[in-house]
């Protein structure tokens, strides 16, 4: 119960704690003040109701929501030579949307954020496996690490928070590693 307000000063830290406080359940409200963002998260209900235990029919194990995901680390795919790696990774991105079922977010990190980042023949295939419901994420740190912060061409930004959360969710976690 309560509310926090956050400022930042960039629209990926602002998607970053909107999509976070959503998804505690809280009310978000953003204010815009020069180049500062105040971020309002709200959650209401009681202090009693916070710490009340669950009653005996409430204590069950629920099943991840999340399913599938798949997490990219690289933009290559395997060890060893990085032009057949490199095929490799085209041939994996393009055959991702053949899958039954597919992923629910495709995560890319480290040198895999060139993926979504770079103009390549892979940009096609995953906005179309955007505009099939796949979440396509890149991590904020390594976009920022590889100067591409501004060049991202396809999902949107995140943090190693939600990439471990959706990790820590999933009933599946895919890699080509």
């Amino acid at each position: 119960q309560g509310s926090v307000e956050v400022l930042v000063d960039n629209e990926a830290a602002q998607s970053n704690l909107a999509r976070f406080g959503k998804s505690q359940g809280c009310a978000v409200a953003i204010r815009a003040s020069g180049d500062t963002r105040h971020i309002t998260l709200s959650k209401n209900g009681s202090a009693k109701d916070a710490v009340a235990p669950p009653a005996p029919e409430e204590y069950r194990c629920d099943l991840p929501a999340t399913g599938i995901i798949m997490v990219i680390p690289a933009d290559t795919m395997g060890r060893g030579d990085d032009v057949l790696g490199s095929v490799l990774m085209r041939a994996y991105v393009k055959t991702i949307k053949n899958l039954n079922p597919l992923p629910a977010k495709i995560f890319f990190y480290n040198g895999g954020v060139k993926i979504t980042a770079t103009e390549s023949d892979l940009i096609a295939p995953l906005r179309e496996l955007a505009d099939m419901g796949i979440e396509i994420y890149s991590c904020g740190t390594c976009l920022d690490f590889f100067n591409l912060k501004d060049s991202l061409l396809v999902g949107q930004v995140t943090n190693m928070f939600e990439i471990m959360d959706a990790m820590a969710q999933a009933t599946t976690v895919v890699s080509p590693y």
